[in-house]
């Protein structure tokens, strides 16, 4: 069996947080939440990391993190650009962003052919989840579905005081594996915490404890082969009814999978708090964060001196 593979999701600019947040330093040594997670990673098992990151913006990703990383593992580039499209496709003339995280997780498809887990860059998920998504990753196979893991985290520990943020409300069968997940894209803290559809004319109250995904997934090679399948008939939806702003979200292809019986997820719960950098104001709560941590010895002040 291949040993897992990172792949993090780097390419999107941080509209709301306003700047390229993933290069944005958190540690005292320049280090960024990107560090982090690969340093987590790394001690979980894996040696290999794809960026999955915009062309234009590979020398200064590289000057930032990148050549720091090839130090320690097997760093590997994909790209991703709103072109990348099946053949008989065009990218409406005045759209200007890629088409969301399912078509970055495509962008790697050729650099990809076993197990791997997949992360947003700008996240910081705790160690217990890397540990137990990899050991997850190294110890299953396809059988007669194809065997998906994600990491899932109490609503409470993901929500910031600055804003709303998007996460995938879980549903679970009573063995812990997913049988429905919902892209909520505007989920406030409260209390209690609570979505909007429709601009915050109306709000749905969600419980505090419920279970969201933070796109920390694992999956077979077999997903990436799924996702590209199903592109076409995304985009036949959405160039007809949303082509500028429409995303190929990646719980809606598990969502389709788990529908049709082809795949099965483990939902593995981390009781880690999540921190990000959503907006420019979540910035003192994360380095405070990752100050403690280093102070408490989960972390060494210099990731990666020696």
């Amino acid at each position: 069996m291949k040993k897992p593979v990172l792949v993090i999701m780097a390419a999107g600019m941080g509209s709301r947080y306003g700047g390229l947040k993933q290069l944005d330093p958190v540690g005292n040594h320049g280090q960024l939440i990107i560090d982090y997670s690969i340093y987590d990673a790394r001690r979980a098992g894996f040696e290999t990391v794809v960026f999955v990151i915009k062309p234009e913006l590979e020398a200064d990703f590289k000057a930032a993190i990148g050549d720091r990383i090839a130090k320690v593992m097997d760093v590997k580039y994909a790209y991703q650009i709103k072109e990348d499209l099946p053949e008989g496709y065009a990218v409406p003339a005045e759209r200007t962003k890629p088409w969301g995280t399912a078509h970055a997780a495509l962008a790697a498809r050729d650099l990809v052919d076993g197990p791997f887990a997949i992360i947003n860059a700008d996240d910081y998920y705790g160690p217990e989840a890397y540990q137990k998504i990899y050991s997850y990753l190294a110890s299953h196979e396809d059988t007669g579905v194809y065997e998906y893991v994600m990491v899932g985290y109490l609503l409470k520990n993901t929500v910031t005081e600055n804003g709303s943020v998007a996460r995938g409300v879980c549903e679970e069968t009573g063995e812990q594996f997913l049988s429905q997940i919902t892209e909520r894209t505007k989920i406030e803290k409260g209390p209690p915490p609570r979505f909007t559809e429709d601009d915050g004319r109306t709000w749905t109250e969600l419980d505090e404890n419920t279970i969201v995904s933070m796109n920390m997934w694992g999956f077979t090679r077999s997903f990436l082969d799924e996702a590209l399948a199903r592109f076409p008939a995304f985009l036949d939806k959405t160039l007809g009814e949303n082509p500028l702003k429409g995303e190929y979200f990646l719980p809606s292809v598990v969502s389709q999978l788990i529908g049709e019986g082809k795949a099965r997820v483990k939902v593995l719960r981390s009781e880690d708090k999540w921190y990000g950098v959503t907006y420019r104001e979540d910035k003192p709560t994360v380095v405070a964060a990752i100050g403690e941590k280093t102070r408490s010895g989960l972390y060494p002040d210099n990731l990666w001196e020696g």
